[in-house]
């Protein structure tokens, strides 16, 4: 029986983990009546379906599941390994792919790599901007920047920087009309500013804690968004109170744009966190990403 090359099976991998040809081809550069052609010629050489095939979704069956548990962890490797052969070179090269929020790409990503990114030509970043909890192994990413605390634990976490808080914050206009709520519990009365996390699908639910006493606050409003700016700009301009990290308001607090309240029920938190699988093998060009990113946190100077 004749054997796949190299080349079939990757693209049989990054169809099934994607989940669609369409996705798959325009990843690989390759037209979908192509790689729909490979994989279905590869079927028939095997004598077996990996793949069904619907007007709407593509799913591995029971055997191309099996494969792709089986090979897919392979093929990242080889291509890991491909990458690090750039340490060969006089200078490090390869290309880096990193999902992440707007926020955290606007204030540290990008301060911390355009220096880096200069120094280093034949390094590649690709930034996949992203709300949701990407699954960066299934989506063939390399790392991905979250909020220390929403990481899998199986994940290796680098912080890249400092702890954060966050804040409940109201345009001076809505709180001339409105009395500042003292507690939590006070936003029931409020017009708040949702924000809803493409991950669950639902509304974030707003978490607060004093002395070790946690509070969820389910808030309702007239507005909700998807994306964190417009939800500023929305308490900029009066529509209630917003609930984000500190580092996207402080600008507009700083400004007397917006009011900070509850401060006291908004400890701090673990911050921005750079994770990565542990078991794949990462090239040179990643290691350097990852020690440009790195959080030092600054001693205090000797006296």
């Amino acid at each position: 029986m004749p054997r796949p090359q190299l080349n079939d099976l990757q693209a049989f991998v990054t169809v099934a983990r994607m989940r669609s040809f369409t996705k798959a081809a325009a990843h690989l550069g390759l037209t979908q009546s192509a790689l729909s052609h490979t994989v279905r010629t590869m079927e028939e050489r095997l004598g077996i379906r990996l793949l069904t095939r619907t007007t709407r979704s593509v799913a591995p069956t029971e055997a191309g599941e099996r494969l792709l548990t089986t090979l897919g962890a392979h093929l990242d490797d080889i291509e890991a390994e491909l990458e690090s052969i750039g340490e060969l070179r006089d200078k490090p090269a390869g290309t880096i792919r990193i999902t992440t929020g707007e926020d955290a790409l606007t204030s540290i990503l990008w301060p911390k790599l355009m220096p880096f990114l200069r120094k280093y030509p034949d390094i590649r970043v690709e930034f996949d901007v992203s709300y949701g909890l990407r699954d960066i192994v299934a989506d063939r990413l390399d790392a991905g920047v979250r909020m220390g605390e929403q990481i899998e634990k199986d994940m290796i976490a680098v912080p890249i920087g400092p702890p954060t808080r966050m804040a409940a914050v109201a345009s001076p206009e809505y709180f001339a009309a409105h009395a500042p709520p003292q507690h939590p519990r006070d936003l029931a009365r409020h017009r708040c500013i949702n924000l809803r996390l493409p991950t669950f699908g639902g509304w974030y639910a707003w978490e607060f804690e004093r002395n070790g006493r946690e509070l969820h606050a389910r808030v309702e409003g007239q507005l909700a968004f998807s994306t964190a700016p417009h939800v500023v700009t929305a308490a900029v301009d009066g529509f209630g109170i917003a609930y984000l990290p500190e580092s996207l308001l402080m600008g507009a607090v700083q400004a007397g744009k917006l009011i900070r309240v509850l401060e006291e029920w908004c400890p701090p938190f673990p911050g921005y966190h750079l994770y990565y699988p542990n078991r794949r093998q990462h090239s040179s060009a990643f290691a350097l990403v990852v020690e440009a990113l790195r959080y030092k946190k600054v001693g205090k100077k000797a006296k």
